[in-house]
């Protein structure tokens, strides 16, 4: 992937990801062809952090009904569990969200 950008499409903000950001673990919807090496250096770059761990999980669009007799499907997407390390800082962009 060329851009960083590219590679972390959007913040995942849901009760328990806020929760989660007391722990400095943040989580994140990501390019499904990116890798956890490439992942952490997106997160890095774009936020100036240390990250110690990414774990990624892969969900499968469900069937989706879109009329009478047309099926559909909703899109495959993943996810980033990233966890910085203790002497990072945090991610300003979730400050004012808890």
């Amino acid at each position: 992937m060329a851009n960083v950008y590219d590679i972390i499409i959007r913040p995942i903000i849901t009760e328990r990801s806020m929760e989660a950001t007391g722990t400095k673990k943040y989580v994140f919807e990501v390019a499904p062809t990116a890798g956890k090496i490439e992942i952490k250096n997106a997160v890095e770059q774009i936020f100036g952090v240390k990250v110690a761990k990414v774990n990624t999980i892969n969900y499968d669009g469900k069937a989706k009904r879109l009329g009478a007799a047309r099926p559909g499907r909703r899109k495959s997407w993943k996810k980033a569990y990233v966890q910085l390390t203790q002497d990072s800082k945090t991610i300003e962009f979730f400050e004012g969200m808890v």
